[in-house]
């Protein structure tokens, strides 16, 4: 019972990593590039359009949907891991 309870704390450990790594990702992204670093990636052409510009638009949502994938992909590893798979 004991080993249930530590093996689930360490799944839930590892789990609550991975969501802090790919919401600091996001953040970094979605708010650093797009509204913070904007005047610094003003002078490199995406598209026909500043960076910064690009990834307040665009950038952020690709990289949210990659997040997705690469949240699920490393969730099943980690219940691999654990002995969770389905």
């Amino acid at each position: 019972m004991a080993d249930d309870k530590s093996k689930a704390a360490a799944y839930w450990k590892a789990n609550l990593r991975l969501i802090t790594g790919c919401l600091i990702v996001w953040a970094l992204v979605s708010y650093g590039c797009a509204i913070l670093l904007r005047p610094l990636l003003a002078g490199i052409s995406v598209g026909g359009t500043d960076l910064g510009f690009w990834f307040a638009q665009q950038g952020s949502i690709l990289v949210f949907i990659g997040l997705i994938f690469f949240y699920a992909w490393k969730m099943n590893r980690l219940d691999k891991k654990f002995g969770l798979g389905e």
